[in-house]
């Protein structure tokens, strides 16, 4: 076998989102698209913001001298400053450029930050439900997962975080607003995780950094509000990705930036530096760097998000799903009507509904609702989710 037998074992656990999404492009071209409701993969919806699509314009037809030189590993001395001073506004600590990494994306961030801190065999816990790549990326650092099970309303467990703390934890990935259940975690339980990390260090004889995962802290609701966990958390790595906000999922463009705060902040820095450099990356996309260094402080248009949750969480709650309406993000997490959620899934390929199945978060019996997509496509689909209630519950309307 000439590749890798670990790569190979990782193909076959891979990600069901890519795996789902694959199905959708068969089942489009066999049905129309129109006919087809994709909920699988979270591509954000709609263009990038028009000036920012007239700035990448106007870099590409007037570059400035350095645009397409080698830079320095971080990035961008100016770009860096814009994300500290954005920091700072956010967070109310005192980010400096000498702390910010700009990264390919928040999974080269992740990668960075992993591979900067990990020796081999240190733990990482990872709270489940989890973006699935999380495991992959902590063990291209040579790191150990260990899995910490939320609440049942996706909120932090905290005495499960705290039995997870080992003498080799190193560190802690937190998301928040969450992939893929939307929970946004209050300041009060950020608060509280602070006091058993602080305990736990005395465990693991050294700081438990925290690498909190944000790209979509811009995407909150009425009634959740982000609290940054930099602000609650001291030994934090903020991870960023200008995907969600700024619609630029395909332009792999994000920065890594570490607290001021935290234990060895400028050493923790300096390595990710190398990092960034030594993994390949080298530097991050030079054009999306000076792109995105004006447009930090932009709000995420909700708009669509809103409209889609709402008709998303009514309808299947009428139809007896049972689903916690998420305070984040543009996913929903229902629980699986059917035992084998993968009886589930096959009975919402044949109404052309994909969703992505739980186990691929790492949490069984759920499937994942990605409704970043046209309110007139989720529309369509609406009828195909109450026959799938009607078919499970036995009834159209709400379960008691």
């Amino acid at each position: 076998m000439p590749a890798s037998p670990a790569i190979m074992e990782a193909i076959r656990q891979g990600s069901w989102i890519r795996k789902m999404f694959e199905e959708g492009a068969i089942l489009k071209a066999r049905m129309g698209p129109e006919n087809v409701f994709d909920f699988s993969l979270g591509n954000p919806y709609g263009a990038p913001p028009a000036p920012l699509a007239r700035e990448i314009a106007h870099l590409a037809a007037s570059p400035p001298p350095d645009l397409h030189k080698y830079m320095p590993n971080a990035g961008f001395p100016d770009v860096r400053r814009s994300v500290a001073e954005d920091l700072r506004k956010g967070t109310g600590l005192d980010f400096t450029s000498g702390l910010v990494v700009m990264t390919v994306g928040a999974a080269g961030a992740l990668n960075v930050a992993l591979r900067a801190l990990l020796s081999p065999g240190d733990e990482v816990i990872v709270i489940a439900p989890y973006f699935v790549e999380y495991l992959f990326y902590i063990r291209n650092a040579g790191g150990v997962p260990v899995v910490a099970e939320s609440a049942g309303d996706f909120q932090l467990d905290l005495d499960a975080i705290r039995a997870a703390i080992t003498g080799r934890t190193k560190a802690l990935i937190l998301n928040s607003p969450n992939n893929p259940t939307g929970a946004v975690y209050p300041s009060e339980a950020l608060t509280a995780l602070s006091g058993i990390l602080s305990g736990g260090e005395k465990r693991a004889g050294g700081p438990i950094y925290v690498l909190s995962d944000e790209p979509y802290r811009k995407i909150v609701y009425p009634g959740s509000e982000f609290s940054p966990p930099a602000a609650s958390l001291s030994n934090t790595i903020v991870v960023y990705s200008h995907s969600k906000d700024l619609n630029l999922a395909g332009e792999r463009i994000g920065y890594l930036a570490v607290s001021p705060d935290a234990a060895d902040a400028e050493e923790v820095a300096d390595a990710c530096v190398f990092c960034n450099r030594v993994l390949g990356f080298v530097n991050a996309p030079s054009i999306m760097q000076r792109a995105v260094a004006g447009f930090q402080g932009i709000e995420a248009d909700m708009s669509v998000y809103t409209k889609n949750r709402e008709s998303l969480v009514a309808t299947l709650m009428e139809s007896g799903f049972s689903v916690v309406p998420p305070g984040g993000a543009f996913y929903l997490f229902p629980r699986s009507p059917a035992e084998d959620e993968m009886r589930f899934i096959a009975a919402a390929l044949e109404e052309n509904i994909l969703v992505v199945p739980g186990s691929g978060f790492g949490r069984k019996g759920y499937f994942r609702v990605a409704y970043c997509m046209d309110p007139k496509t989720v529309e369509r689909s609406l009828p195909a989710w109450r026959r799938l209630g009607s078919r499970f519950f036995g009834r159209k309307g709400g379960r008691a």
